[in-house]
């Protein structure tokens, strides 16, 4: 637990946090430009990252008011290094605890846990007309990996592969 300002300490993520944390991921959403996104819930948090088996973990920042910001991450893996990395998915601060530190706090923490672990990257993708966060990033050293970019299948697109997969009898 690392003490911040305004009462605030950054923390691993427990039950309990649920709707706090649900509340940023909304937030986030609504300030993507895309606010009927999110279907997660509060069940669905508990179940990822305090289940049996987590495959996903978070880091908050926590005030007298509730949680105030927000790092969920999950591990990659490198085949190139052979190790780890951390693949940070959202990281996100409540709009009026912006300029308190608290985003540097969590990249921080992540880039500690990085270091501790050993895992060799820190990796995140950022809307390219977020200029404010581009520019946040860009301050603490983080490269704009300009050679690669993201690609993704979801819905029917997801579907039809994983028949393709069937048909040529790979599944």
């Amino acid at each position: 637990m690392t003490d911040l300002r305004d009462g605030a300490v950054l923390r691993a993520a427990r039950a309990g946090d649920e709707n706090g944390i649900l509340a940023c991921i909304q937030a986030l959403a609504d300030y993507e430009k895309e606010p009927d996104a999110v279907d997660n819930t509060a069940g669905m948090i508990a179940e990822t990252l305090f289940g049996d088996d987590p495959r996903a973990f978070a880091f908050v920042v926590e005030g007298p008011d509730g949680i105030r910001a927000i790092a969920i991450w999950f591990l990659t893996y490198s085949t190139w290094t052979g190790r780890h990395g951390i693949w940070l998915e959202d990281l996100y601060v409540h709009e009026q605890y912006r300029s308190h530190g608290y985003g540097v706090a969590l990249l921080s923490a992540l880039a500690a846990e990085c270091l501790e672990k050993q895992y060799t990257r820190l990796e995140w993708t950022v809307l390219d007309w977020n200029e404010p966060a581009i520019g946040f990033y860009r301050a603490l050293g983080a490269e704009a990996m300009e050679e690669w970019t993201t690609r993704r299948v979801t819905g029917e697109a997801l579907t039809a592969l994983a028949a393709r997969g069937e048909v040529a009898g790979a599944v």
